[in-house]
């Protein structure tokens, strides 16, 4: 696996059973996986040679993230070496401007958008929108197309003057319009090399200052159809691209009752955290097995709620002491700390709580959350 967070430490955890013999490429032997992983090689994955060597004697690569020069991912299947995802698939989580071309193509919802060129270029895509919240189109959201993740690498704009520095990292920017949504959703499926895949029920996500806080499997209140709607999409898009592995689809539920089509992820995701507790087969597991091209395991959910809240860095009480509270206080909530310094908005760990009570379930999750980062202290 190339990347050495917490992904690949999950992802590791769920092969142990299966005696998958694991090897890692991590920046730094700090890395969450880094230190839990016997396998470890320290290196650059933009460097090819240093992919190239590290792959030697693998059966598979894989991924916990989409960063990897894809040409450096072409050269590896010239090589012989299975990767999975794909290159061919995974451009479509790197590039932000490849992935709204095809999934126009491909006949995807999606909030309407064009690949803009300077900061007049914005104002004419925002004019073009009509019918916005303003009635200049702004606000619009700007993207870089490579290289954002969990809000970074996103702007919201209210003119053309606020539209600079988007364009200062001197990669293409994607314009889209400001989706009038009630809330964001998740569509996570794994798909398998011979095509066997499954569906994750339907998440509702939802996020704080541009980062995942909480998720909630499945989401309370959604129409069965627009949730089988969701999976269905999340299955076509996986199987149009070619994907092998775990792919979480972010949406947007409208408020005239639509989904549009947000970000592609090709990995384990946040959204699908949830199920190393609530499901018969997390997605770190089904991962594992799809990229050995194994069977597929059942991703029906245990209990009928399960909430995962993300466990954010603060100012850390005492951790030991913050367990014993914890735990203490709920025998049946299930930590997982990713072993990462605690910076500031940082994601250190996440907890899942479950049960037939959503009120409950999300109180408990919230608590433990909050508990664990210090914002809680009784």
């Amino acid at each position: 696996m190339v990347g050495g967070g917490q992904l690949a430490r999950m992802t590791h955890e769920a092969g142990i059973p299966l005696g998958i013999r694991f090897k890692l490429l991590s920046d730094t032997p700090q890395d969450s996986a880094a230190q839990v992983v016997g396998d470890v090689v320290i290196g650059d994955y933009r460097d090819l040679d240093t992919l190239r060597a590290f792959a030697h004697g693998c059966d598979v690569i894989t991924f916990d993230h989409e960063h990897v020069p894809t040409e450096h991912l072409r050269a590896l299947e010239a090589d012989g070496i299975p990767v999975r995802p794909g290159p061919g698939a995974l451009v479509h989580a790197q590039d932000k401007g490849v992935m709204r071309a095809k999934l126009d193509a491909i006949g995807v919802p999606c909030p309407r958008h064009r690949i803009v060129s300077d900061p007049a270029d914005v104002e004419r895509f925002a004019a073009e929108l009509g019918g916005g919240q303003a009635p200049d189109g702004f606000p619009v959201i700007l993207k870089t197309v490579r290289g954002g993740y969990d809000g970074k690498g996103v702007w919201v704009v209210r003119s053309s003057k606020e539209a600079a520095e988007p364009f200062r990292a001197g990669v293409p920017v994607l314009a889209e319009e400001k989706v009038d949504f009630v809330r964001e959703l998740a569509a996570n499926i794994v798909r398998s090399p011979h095509g066997q895949a499954v569906a994750y029920p339907v998440v509702e996500s939802i996020q704080v200052d541009g980062v995942c806080d909480t998720v909630i499997a499945p989401a309370p209140g959604l129409d069965e159809e627009l949730a089988g709607q969701a999976q269905q999409l999340a299955l076509r898009i996986a199987q149009e691209l070619g994907v092998v592995g775990h792919l979480a689809v972010e949406l947007f539920e409208t408020a005239d009752g639509r989904i549009l089509v947000n970000e592609l992820a090709m990995r384990p995701h946040n959204s699908g955290h949830w199920t190393q507790d609530g499901a018969i087969t997390s997605q770190f597991a089904n991962h594992v097995r799809a990229v050995l091209d194994l069977p597929l395991g059942d991703p029906r959910p245990r209990a009928r709620w399960t909430v995962m809240a993300n466990v954010l860095g603060g100012d850390y009480p005492d951790m030991y002491y913050a367990y014993l509270h914890c735990m203490a206080r709920d025998p049946q909530l299930k930590i997982h700390m990713y072993g990462k310094d605690v910076k500031p908005g940082r994601k250190v760990g996440h907890v899942n709580t479950y049960g037939d009570d959503l009120a409950d379930v999300r109180e408990r999750a919230a608590h433990a959350a909050g508990y664990l980062r210090g914002t809680i202290t009784e």
